[in-house]
């Protein structure tokens, strides 16, 4: 029995002994001059997060704030002995109402604050993919197993309804499942079972809507270009939005809420 509290006694000692020496450690390391350096900085480089906005079965994906990790900025300029804002190392700040929370409801944009679009391909026309791969312009096409294709320029989205699992396996194979689920395509609930972002078009562009599709550019927008469009027609649409000096991305990364680096 000695030796059993005897054992719990070197126990306690070695806990008290490491909580203290760390408790020394964090003190000398705030009382340096390079941690100084970064406590002086952290308030300018600190962005609050944007939460998401919901309308009732809609949702509008919020933006990640960021913070500077101080311990980990420090250990990083530690090595060079000197302080530099470049080394600094930051930590995602999670919306309080997030997406990640409310994959039940529909994403029909991206949030404005990110100034950029997406192009969301209907499946079916070479000649669009084709202007889009050749213009270098991001875009999301979706896709069945017969059109699926492992080096594909385009960011690909399972529309396939009667082999939707092979497809799935196809993207998880090499690493490009972005988990979007279009609506129109899939039930709402065949979507939230499958645990996929749930995403709408915000307008369409066909071969005939383009003053109406024009009135709609906005930030955030998501186009789905329909197969029925002409290339002429997306060509104009494309110089609309140079003009509004907006970026085109990914689907995925006009809906995330963590930022680009």
């Amino acid at each position: 029995m000695k030796k059993f509290y005897k054992s719990i006694g070197l126990f306690a000692i070695m806990l008290f002994s490491f909580y203290y020496t760390e408790k020394i450690a964090i003190l000398m390391q705030n009382k340096s001059p390079l941690m100084q350096n970064i406590h002086e900085v952290e308030e300018r480089y600190k962005e609050v997060a944007t939460n998401a906005t919901i309308l009732g079965e809609y949702i509008v994906p919020g933006v990640m704030g960021r913070m500077v990790n101080k311990t980990k900025s420090f250990v990083n300029m530690k090595s060079f002995g000197v302080f530099n804002e470049y080394y600094l190392i930051f930590d995602d700040v999670k919306p309080e109402v997030s997406l990640e929370d409310h994959k039940d409801k529909i994403i029909r944009s991206g949030h404005p604050s990110k100034k950029a679009i997406a192009y969301l391909l209907e499946d079916g026309n070479p000649e669009i993919e084709t202007y889009f791969e050749r213009n270098q312009i991001a875009a999301s096409l979706l896709v069945t197993e017969k059109s699926y294709k492992n080096n594909s320029y385009f960011e690909q989205i399972n529309n396939d309804s009667s082999k939707f699992r092979n497809v799935e396996s196809l993207l998880n194979k090499n690493n490009q499942n972005k988990n979007i689920c279009y609506v129109k395509s899939f039930s709402k609930e065949f979507c939230q079972k499958e645990q996929k972002y749930l995403v709408l078009e915000t307008f369409s562009l066909g071969s005939a809507n383009f003053v109406e599709a024009k009135s709609q550019l906005v930030n955030g927008a998501i186009v789905f270009v329909k197969k029925t469009a002409t290339v002429e027609t997306i060509k104009l649409f494309q110089k609309e939005v140079q003009f509004k000096g907006l970026e085109v991305v990914s689907l995925s990364e006009l809906i995330a809420e963590k930022k680009e680096k």
